[in-house]
């Protein structure tokens, strides 16, 4: 049974109500405004109603009002004021102060009855409403940290769908098991600053996130060239070197043929970097011809870090040059022709690739 608080300094008036209203609900009474107070900051959340007075002595109506509101009482108990104040402004001002029903005296039992069953029902069905959207708004947390969870694991598996293929490459290349890292540590390192410099591009941190780690299986396509071609450590034939470039549609088809181990979008990035890292800005590239912002950004970035880390780098077919001539080789076009705002990033990042290329040289084992 809902409960309601009757709020009048005269006796008369509280039992007069308390009759009306006592076979349908509990009745508690109180003397004044203080008392209402009181009572309310103990207990407000047991009320469905408060029938309240305004001309009391001491602490009136209003202000039981006013502390109702600055409390957010009055957020989930109604209060219906009942007074013989008449006039328009005295309503209003109850209602301005979180009143839900203004009564005047005299009324009947009919009036009181209805309208208190009226309010009590009305925010009773709201705090259910308020109960159904909290649940709801629990259970959509619920599944919000689930799909976390999920794309945590899908990331997860993602990284070791590239580990394995990655390690494949090493295998095959037989060259520094560090390439791969080097790259991604190029990558970063370069895809950050374009992030900074040039908004345009759109970079977000995810989007790095997914580049760099895309970058390991840039060269995935090896592993279908010939030992014969792939480890030759003199100069390609032409028919050799453009088997060898074959690498990079070879290396996409596979990854198209896995692209359900991984979400869509990561799938994009692997296939775009694994495609294109070898065009260049000028068209001459390979194996598509694309030119300019044709290429997608993603294998224009992993391109320069490729290429640093070639330069820098011993191969079977050559020596390694120095970060010094890798820098100048790349900026003066001696590699291909590359994005002019990437080659902006690359200069204001020079320290931080020399950085990395020299840490990683002393932490390569020697021979």
């Amino acid at each position: 049974m809902k409960k309601i608080l009757i709020v009048d300094d005269v006796k008369m008036n509280r039992v007069m109500i308390e009759e009306m209203l006592e076979d349908s609900y509990e009745i508690e009474q109180a003397d004044g405004g203080m008392a209402a107070i009181m009572i309310l900051k103990a207990r407000y959340e047991e009320f469905g109603c408060v029938l309240l007075d305004l001309v009391m002595p001491g602490v009136d109506g209003f202000t039981v009002l006013e502390v109702m509101q600055k409390q957010k009482w009055i957020e989930k108990v109604p209060v219906i004021v009942i007074s013989g104040e008449n006039s328009k402004d005295t309503e209003n001002r109850s209602l301005d102060l979180g009143a839900s029903d203004f009564i005047r005296k005299p009324f009947d039992e009919s009036t009181v009855r209805r309208r208190v069953r009226n309010i009590v029902d009305l925010y009773d069905y709201r705090r259910k409403m308020d109960m159904k959207v909290e649940k709801q708004e629990e259970a959509l947390h619920d599944q919000y940290e689930l799909l976390l969870k999920q794309s945590k694991r899908i990331q997860q598996n993602n990284e070791k769908i590239i580990e394995i293929l990655g390690t494949v490459v090493e295998y095959r290349d037989l060259e520094s098991g560090e390439h791969i890292q080097r790259v991604k540590g190029f990558t970063e390192i370069l895809a950050n600053e374009a992030m900074k410099e040039y908004p345009e591009y759109g970079l977000t941190p995810e989007q790095i996130r997914q580049i760099v780690a895309a970058s390991s299986l840039h060269d995935v396509g090896k592993i279908t060239i010939p030992d014969s071609i792939l480890l030759k450590p003199g100069k390609l034939t032409k028919e050799e070197f453009d088997y060898m470039k074959s690498h990079t549609t070879r290396g996409s088809e596979l990854l198209q043929q896995i692209s359900g181990a991984w979400d869509d979008a990561f799938g994009d990035v692997c296939y775009d970097i694994c495609r294109h890292h070898h065009e260049k800005y000028d068209g001459r590239g390979y194996p598509d011809g694309l030119k300019g912002e044709e290429i997608p950004l993603s294998a224009q970035i992993v391109s320069i870090a490729d290429a640093y880390d070639a330069l820098v780098s011993e191969r079977v077919y050559k020596s390694a040059y120095t970060p010094q001539e890798a820098f100048h080789m790349i900026i003066s076009g001696e590699c291909g022709v590359f994005s002019p705002k990437l080659l902006e990033c690359f200069r204001n990042t020079r320290k931080k690739f020399e950085a990395l290329a020299a840490k990683q040289s002393e932490e390569e084992p020697d021979d």
